[in-house]
């Protein structure tokens, strides 16, 4: 790639207002700014600009993994369906997997993450422990089928990924490539400017079992994330978990059944029977795996149905229908109690504890019942962390009232432990001569998200404002003016590229010092040097893109400064 790249040769095209269809800072400024472009729903092209900034954040990731001893390959998209059957996950991708024929009518698929196509790999060349431990990785294009891409690329259907693996013989072993893994991960996104929360997380269709997030705080985040003000703790909504809390004994009267005409809802009960939402109990009816199943939470939660996916999985679930109560007369809609629910899985969530007493349906139509108390009344099949996390719920390690922010998510890291080796017999030959199962971890970066990431987190009012790490160029160097401006444009950029620079030159005939300007500050390269109204003395104008910062100095100065 050149030193010194000519605007006047560039495939850029800025625009001057934000595109219709626009939503977040990132999408609105990275196509302003002629960095990507969108082909259809979900799916983009990186222009000459954001295919530097692309390289750019994908050079650090690949240095910091090198460094803990990782060891890169390619492996293809497009993927047999047998792999992928074998751990299950042909079905639990469910509609977000890209499934294609061959010719032949054989099932392929776009790859989503790799761990399948990697344990083969391993399997094939590693077969004694005097082979690992070893880490892999590869940054390649992934695919998900999105229902609703959105957000540019930071929600796309096909998106830049770095995804890493560790094949240990222990578990001790494992723990040490996740450390590695974690400790990499941070000095990647310090490099890049990235500002970050790590954060205990679920881990979903990926399975095993310790997980955690790396987020960046931004306001088009769709993750949401809480922490605790007064100690350490952070995790992903999904992740948080409430303890059953003992509860004292207490005489709450014999159950009392209460006419309550026309209140199928909470709000509507708690009104009719001037009592706090927080005094009834919700029975939500979900299928599992297409059996009915009741989930029981304080009447003023909700029932956060990411959650309870996670804790079911691999079972599928889905909210009951009215076609569901045809053939149930036990289920009384609107007005179901876990009470008498002989033949209803009931789930609660720990806030439903032994001893506490509600208000709840009577499983009569019109009708509810009061003084109904877990653990003399009903009893809970399983206890669940199942409700929507508010703000001010007391943090699981020190009670402090939690806070709520959002965020993008733009790694996670697994232990994935033993599934994948379980699903391909994945062993090696140990040091006593017998077969050791081999034990994995998982570790995700989105390196084209991390971009969109940046770019929410660094834009000012005026557009981009990368980091110098991971900028498009050093020095975007400004010719403001006619032939005098222009040739010393060109000659200080010469400078500063045999300086070894990088440097993007605005040189562009018939273009007004105005538009060079609106455009040095909306594609954001992190100093801008003008040759502006003091050419004829020797003289430039430095300006910090991100202070606004300006300083006028004889050329062999700047250069100088410039080049450290």
């Amino acid at each position: 790639m050149a030193q010194v790249q000519r605007m006047s040769r560039l495939m850029v095209k800025t625009l001057r207002d934000d595109p219709a269809d626009a939503e977040t800072l990132s999408h609105k400024l990275l196509v302003r700014a002629g960095y990507v472009r969108r082909n259809a729903a979900g799916i983009w092209s990186w222009l000459p600009l954001g295919k530097r900034v692309l390289e750019n954040v994908a050079r650090v990731v690949r240095e910091e993994m090198d460094a803990i001893g990782a060891q890169e390959v390619l492996l293809p998209a497009v993927l047999p369906k047998e792999p992928y059957e074998a751990t299950g996950r042909w079905e639990e991708y469910g509609a977000e997997l890209f499934r294609l024929k061959d010719r032949k009518g054989a099932d392929y698929l776009l790859g989503p993450t790799h761990e399948e196509i990697f344990t083969q790999l391993v399997k094939d060349q590693c077969t004694s422990y005097k082979d690992l431990p070893v880490i892999l990785y590869q940054i390649q294009t992934k695919y998900r089928d999105e229902a609703r891409p959105r957000s540019g690329i930071l929600r796309g259907r096909e998106f830049q990924m770095k995804d890493s693996y560790s094949f240990d013989t222990s578990d001790e072993g494992l723990a040490e490539s996740y450390a590695l893994h974690r400790e990499a991960y941070v000095k990647i996104f310090e490099r890049l400017g990235l500002q970050h929360k790590i954060v205990s997380a679920v881990s979903g269709a990926m399975g095993g079992s310790a997980s955690e997030e790396f987020l960046a705080p931004a306001a088009a985040g769709e993750d949401t994330f809480v922490y605790c003000p007064s100690c350490d703790y952070a995790a992903n909504t999904e992740a948080v978990t409430f303890a059953l809390a003992p509860v004292e004994s207490a005489d709450h009267g014999p159950v009392e059944e209460l006419d309550t005409p026309d209140t199928p809802t909470i709000e509507t009960l708690a009104e009719h029977l001037g009592v706090p939402a927080s005094a009834t109990l919700k029975n939500l009816l979900v299928k599992v795996d297409g059996e009915i199943v009741a989930v029981g939470v304080p009447g003023d939660r909700e029932v956060d149905l990411g959650k309870l996916g996670d804790h079911l999985a691999p079972a599928s679930v889905e909210l009951v229908t009215a076609e569901d109560f045809v053939d149930r007369p036990d289920l009384v809609r609107g007005y179901v109690g876990p009470q008498g629910l002989d033949k209803v899985r009931y789930i609660a969530d720990p806030r439903v504890a032994p001893g506490t007493a509600w208000v709840t349906g009577a499983n009569k139509p019109d009708t509810h019942a009061k003084n109904v108390v877990a653990g003399r009344d009903f009893e809970v099949d399983e206890y669940l962390d199942v409700v929507v996390v508010e703000e001010g719920d007391p943090c699981p390690k020190c009670a402090t009232g939690l806070k709520l922010d959002r965020a993008i998510e733009i790694g996670h890291i697994f232990q994935l432990g033993r599934k994948y080796a379980d699903a391909f017999q994945l062993d090696v030959l140990g040091q006593n001569g017998k077969p050791v199962r081999v034990t994995m971890g998982s570790y995700g970066i989105g390196v084209s998200r991390a971009v969109a990431a940046l770019a929410e987190q660094t834009a000012d009012d005026k557009g981009l404002c990368w980091p110098r790490e991971i900028a498009p160029a050093d020095v975007h160097v400004v010719a403001a003016g006619k032939a005098l401006q222009t040739e010393l444009a060109l000659d200080v950029a010469e400078q500063l590229g045999a300086a070894g620079l990088r440097v993007l030159v605005d040189d562009r005939a018939g273009v007004s010092p105005g538009v060079k300007f609106t455009d040095a500050e909306l594609i954001g390269v992190p100093t801008i040097l003008v040759a502006g109204r003091r050419s004829g003395e020797g003289v430039v104008e430095l300006k910090d893109r991100r202070t606004g910062e300006r300083e006028e100095l004889p050329v062999a100065e700047a250069v100088a400064r410039l080049r450290g």
